[in-house]
């Protein structure tokens, strides 16, 4: 998988493009900055955008080439992001050490989706909140991106299982248009979610 991504990330353009994903932008700017963690967060655009919002940004990947994307990306715009090479089955921060974690395209192998949830409740501060936004299994016959396992795909069923300590404050489906590079663009299927830790 490492290989995969790595492949993806190592050209020039940002295959997802600069600018963050529209929901990820559109929630963070109804909170005010603290900590903020980004697992799988490739090359960077979701970290950059919200230390230029004045977040506190850490951040993770599989990938040694999105890290690198998403250093340079940082440094484009001036600004600290604290990016690291992690497993997202693995990837260890303190508990209650941030304020939002942000969940964005984000698709795992089944186990590996329920450590990272288990890890992300532990690592948010009470009244932190999970920003998320991935495909479900309808995107499935759309050509807008995301992995063709179901497996790999969220549910409402499975992130109020995964999720069930937290206040599920939305959880929905809703059908977009995605414009974020190359391998995210068209007619989409997504399932948004905020939930605030009590």
């Amino acid at each position: 998988m490492n290989s995969f991504w790595n492949e993806r990330y190592g050209g020039k353009d940002f295959v997802y493009g600069e600018t963050p994903n529209v929901y990820f932008a559109e929630m963070l700017s109804t909170l005010s900055p603290g900590t903020i963690i980004l697992p799988c967060d490739g090359e960077g655009r979701n970290a950059v955008h919200a230390a230029k919002q004045g977040w506190e940004v850490m951040a993770f990947d599989l990938s040694e080439a999105g890290k690198a994307k998403a250093n340079h990306l940082a440094l484009k715009y001036g600004v600290d992001i604290d990016f690291q090479i992690k497993d997202a089955a693995l990837a260890l921060y303190p508990n209650e050490c941030a304020d939002v974690v942000a969940i964005i395209y984000t698709h795992l192998p089944p186990e590996v989706r329920t450590k990272l949830n288990r890890s992300v409740i532990k690592w948010l501060k009470p009244g932190g909140k999970v920003i998320l936004e991935t495909f479900c299994p309808e995107q499935l016959k759309n050509s807008s991106g995301g992995p063709k396992d179901i497996d790999m795909l969220n549910t409402k069923e499975i992130l109020s299982e995964d999720f069930k300590a937290l206040r599920i404050d939305y959880l929905e489906y809703e059908h977009i248009v995605l414009n974020e590079g190359k391998f995210h663009e068209g007619p989409a299927d997504v399932i948004r979610m905020i939930a605030t830790k009590l």
